[in-house]
């Protein structure tokens, strides 16, 4: 896998249809600086709205992956992702005149050739893996979903479909070297569907832009030609439709004798793009569709700002920041400093903190001498110190951020802390708005619980 960023060499134009809006839109790739992502550049709106590739704005994925900012709104972008994915770019500006980019042949060829033709070059800037360390999961028991991802040197993915249909049943695929076979064995494969869903989807108000020229569509029916003739009608479609001998409308030919579960694995490849970042992991995905993948997507992308995070702080300990790292995060110094290690954190929700309580703590020669208690308003800022962690990597550039607690409300205390103890924090973020949130915290010793408390805190200029 390639270790420099790389975007494309130069803009490159083509005009199409969107598969489910039918809207015509002349889509542009133009080269982007490094850490730019993949954005999509709404051109046909005031002030040109953009909106990044992530999973943080997503807003529908009922048939196919849809991503907002503002008035920035494109829709089925999982194809045009999958091909950014598996020609290893990271920076590129999408440019659009309309909202749903053009579906081509309802594979990823049309884009791949394009990137291709406009060429593809290094940037002078590493790229950040994500690489995974344990086995991560995701399931649907009830529709027998499963999505797992474990440890790997490179991207690699593993896909089963299993469907109740001859002309589909159960096809397996593997996808071992993106350089050596995203482009040539995955890029090709057409989207699907079954003759049955047609009727429903046109009812939706979708697929406006599909045809029998852009979907392999599979014979589900036990009519025969009776049936496809009522649908063409109904429909009002244009094209010729027949039953065909290989359970395919039209019988038309494979491009794969697996081309299905080919097109279901550059589905999840683009809904894993979502992430941000590359990936060294492998996927092994059965019966997965969308949905499912972007709520694998969303746990990886959790893990990648966690390291993100880490990999900014880290000094090299086991710990996600030690105690060097937290110096570099808060502003607090002897005797005030009451954190020891940031253990765990899921950036903009929760945070794990330790505080190791020894004899030597200075406050403990007058609370008490002869028997040494550590003060509640000391646990209730340690608490406090392990939530500044949490909210300043919630906001762009916290090293020029300060926390500042405005109101501490609900506080327990149930049990005394003294020499010995080692406390642990932890933290929820309720709310995030306009640079001021609210925290719900618990101290722990052991498993005792020891304090619990509500904070509101605000981020202000350092």
């Amino acid at each position: 896998m390639y270790e420099k960023q790389r975007t494309v060499k130069r803009p490159i134009s083509f005009t199409g249809v969107g598969l489910h809006t039918g809207n015509t839109c002349t889509m542009t790739f133009k080269p982007a600086e490094p850490n730019t992502g993949i954005r999509f550049v709404r051109t046909d709106l005031k002030g040109h709205p953009w909106v990044i590739a992530d999973i943080d704005h997503v807003v529908d994925i009922s048939r196919g992956t849809t991503l907002q900012k503002g008035e920035a709104k494109v829709h089925t972008v999982e194809h045009v992702l999958a091909a950014f994915a598996g020609l290893q770019i990271d920076n590129v500006l999408i440019e659009l005149d309309s909202n749903e980019p053009p579906v081509g042949d309802g594979s990823a060829l049309l884009y791949v050739e394009r990137l291709l033709e406009a060429g593809i070059e290094d940037q002078d800037v590493d790229k950040f893996y994500l690489e995974i360390d344990t086995p991560m999961s995701y399931s649907e028991p009830e529709r027998h979903v499963d999505l797992v991802v474990a440890p790997s040197d490179d991207l690699r993915i593993t896909f089963l479909i299993d469907y109740k249909n001859p002309a589909l049943g159960t096809q397996y695929t593997t996808l071992v070297d993106l350089e050596n076979e995203f482009v040539e064995e995955f890029a090709p494969a057409r989207t699907f569907c079954f003759l049955s869903e047609i009727e429903m989807l046109k009812g939706q108000g979708l697929i406006k832009g599909g045809g029998l020229h852009n979907a392999i569509v599979i014979y589900d029916s036990d009519k025969g030609q009776v049936e496809v003739d009522r649908i063409r009608r109904a429909l009002d479609l244009g094209e010729e439709a027949f039953v065909g001998k290989t359970g395919i409308i039209n019988d038309t030919p494979l491009r794969f004798p697996n081309e299905p579960v080919r097109h279901k694995t550059l589905d999840l490849l683009g809904d894993l793009a979502l992430i941000g970042a590359p990936f060294k992991g492998h996927v092994l995905a059965a019966r997965s569709g969308h949905r499912a993948n972007v709520a694998l997507a969303k746990k990886m992308r959790a893990l990648y700002k966690k390291k993100q995070i880490a990999s900014r702080y880290s000094t090299g300990g086991r710990a996600l920041f030690d105690t060097q790292a937290v110096l570099k995060v808060l502003p607090h110094r002897y005797p005030m400093l009451l954190v020891d290690r940031i253990i765990d954190m899921e950036p903009g929700k929760r945070v794990v903190g330790v505080k190791n309580v020894t004899v030597n703590e200075p406050f403990f020669q007058g609370h008490f001498p002869d028997h040494p208690i550590m003060p509640g308003v000391l646990i209730l800022e340690a608490m406090a110190q392990a939530g500044g962690v949490l909210l300043l990597n919630a906001v762009e550039h916290p090293e020029t951020k300060l926390p500042f607690f405005v109101s501490i409300d609900n506080v327990k205390f149930r049990r005394t802390v003294t020499p010995g103890d080692q406390l642990r924090f932890e933290l929820e973020m309720e709310t995030f708005r306009h640079a001021t949130c609210k925290m719900t915290g618990k101290a722990f010793v052991e498993d005792q619980l020891v304090c619990s408390a509500d904070f509101k805190a605000m981020v202000v200029d350092r």
